[in-house]
């Protein structure tokens, strides 16, 4: 890897690795951090170019960002860990246990999304809209590049084929909030093509790790209890 990714990390035990989304970094699991540390190795990663992980100069994508991961792995020696990522870092997530399934012990994506598709275009209409126009001002001013990057990973990216989900053969939880920017109907469709899935849906909106940290940090809990060693 080209960069060295900064991350926050807490407590003993078996690694957690959180991964936070878009234009965020690890300081927004504030709360899971604190709650999981308890009897968890948390690890927050700041991806590739947010928060304090320099950009570097390979490919800003989901997938890139899911072999940085690996590298990151690698680089403190864990050949296994169970991962909670949110919204893009969901989607990177997502990309991780298909290309390396054997990396990943129990997996948790919130908010996640396959496609652009699956975003309400409340969310979605206004997002592109925004992207078009830091576009054009990318060529005379590096800030508004550099948003344009940023926003570009949920404009074009993550496209996920439904069929690459047979993939992920570990136990997996699938949450979303109530009233999330992700359709209700997308959320629960990821759910039932994995091949080993939960769906949980708890009241709020995109943010109820943050908003919501106990039901949240519950259901998390709760699904790793029950689905150590394989275990249903």
């Amino acid at each position: 890897m080209d960069i060295k990714l900064y991350y926050r990390e807490k407590g003993s035990g078996k690694p957690l690795i959180l991964l936070h989304g878009n234009g965020e970094s690890g300081e927004y699991f504030a709360n899971q951090i604190e709650y999981f540390s308890k009897r968890y190795r948390v690890i927050a990663v700041d991806t590739r170019g947010h928060g304090q992980s320099p950009r570097g100069e390979a490919p800003f994508s989901i997938r890139q960002f899911a072999d940085d991961l690996r590298d990151f792995m690698d680089g403190l020696g864990l050949e296994k860990a169970d991962i909670l990522g949110f919204s893009d870092g969901g989607n990177i997530a997502l990309v991780f246990a298909i290309r390396y399934t054997e990396r990943v012990d129990r997996l948790i994506v919130d908010g996640a999304n396959l496609n652009t598709r699956g975003v309400r275009p409340s969310a979605q209409i206004p997002i592109e809209l925004g992207w078009r126009m830091v576009c054009r001002a990318a060529k005379k001013s590096e800030e508004a590049r550099q948003k344009a990057e940023m926003m570009n990973l949920m404009v074009n990216d993550p496209n996920i084929p439904e069929e690459e989900l047979k993939k992920i053969t570990v136990p997996t939880l699938v949450m979303a909030g109530t009233k999330d920017m992700i359709r209700d109907a997308h959320t629960r469709r990821i759910a039932r093509l994995l091949p080993d899935a939960e769906l949980k849906i708890i009241e709020g909106d995109h943010f109820i790790a943050a908003k919501r940290p106990v039901e949240f940090n519950a259901a998390v809990e709760d699904f790793l209890n029950r689905r150590s060693n394989g275990k249903k």
